[in-house]
């Protein structure tokens, strides 16, 4: 193991292909109180965020700097674009998942599941055929801090599939205990899923599990690709090599596709999310507590978001 900086930690040397040593952590913006789901667009050279606590969306253009993106917003939490560029947000405050249509207007995708209303949507990404996949944890409706404190109706916390070509929203995942953060492989053949369970209980779940995913987009194969020590995985997305970046506390893990650790950025907050962008999608940008990051790597982010 080995530093370069006091930002870069190298487990194996295949890290360093993946990093650009000399390249400094930037800090974009501090003034959060929890920011969240980092999403780019390229096409508007900016990136989008959500500021959960202060019920707030943010953008950073470069040279620019921050402005609001959307005030009252409905403490949303994940975002990501569809296959038509559309953001779709993950909502807190709605407990419901929507999507901005290019006139400004929001479409409900998923607010309920067998009539009931859902826990608080965290965490989503589009697969290349349209479906939506997210990821539904109660952390929205335990208080009043990140959405509104309520009952929860549903029976479990659960990973959905929503198809909205035909509408239909399906359970993808019944088996975790505080599903977060999501993100499929490159070829779309597995999809990994984090489990927070740890946020709320020392003995409870804090790692992130693979599947793989059948042309009918069932799951099947369910193992632990790797256990987050110390933290909980939370925000996670996949380079175009296949590594997974995922957030852990303290900074973001980089491990190989078999599982192997292979390096860590440590950021001096804790990380909640992080996402690739920039002009050739080789930048890393990471939300962490009050501040936004940006790290340039060696290596270019998978997928549209």
């Amino acid at each position: 193991m080995s530093m370069v900086g006091d930002h870069l930690e190298y487990f194996d040397r295949r890290f360093y292909e993946l990093t650009v040593p000399i390249a400094p952590l930037e800090t974009l913006y501090t003034g959060c109180r929890w920011a969240e789901g980092p999403v780019w667009f390229a096409d508007g050279n900016c990136l989008v965020w959500s500021d959960i606590p202060n019920n707030r969306m943010l953008r950073w253009v470069p040279d620019l700097g921050v402005g609001v993106f959307r005030a009252n917003a409905n403490y949303s939490n994940g975002n990501t674009r569809d296959r038509e560029g559309r953001l779709v947000t993950c909502e807190h405050g709605g407990r419901r998942v929507t999507r901005t249509e290019p006139d400004g207007s929001l479409t409900v995708l998923a607010d309920r599941h067998d009539g009931k209303r859902l826990n608080s949507p965290n965490d989503v990404v589009v697969r290349s055929d349209g479906t939506v996949w997210f990821t539904d944890p109660p952390y929205g409706i335990l208080s009043d801090y990140e959405g509104y404190k309520a009952p929860q109706e549903q029976a479990g916390c659960y990973v959905y599939r929503l198809d909205p070509a035909t509408g239909e929203l399906r359970v993808a995942a019944d088996d975790f205990v505080k599903p977060n953060g999501l993100a499929f492989s490159p070829d779309e053949r597995t999809l990994y899923i984090a489990d927070s369970g740890a946020s709320h209980g020392d003995d409870q779940p804090h790692h992130i599990r693979a599947f793989s995913v059948g042309e009918d987009g069932r799951l099947s194969e369910g193992r632990v690709f790797a256990t987050i020590s110390p933290g909980v995985p939370d925000g996670m997305r996949v380079d175009v090599e296949g590594n997974v970046w995922t957030s852990a506390r303290d900074g973001v893990v980089c491990y190989a596709p078999d599982g192997t650790p292979l390096g860590k950025v440590r950021i001096p907050q804790m990380v909640s999310n992080l996402t690739f962008g920039g002009a050739r999608r080789n930048t890393l940008f990471i939300t962490a507590t009050s501040t936004v990051y940006a790290l340039s790597l060696g290596v270019a982010g998978a997928g549209r978001a």
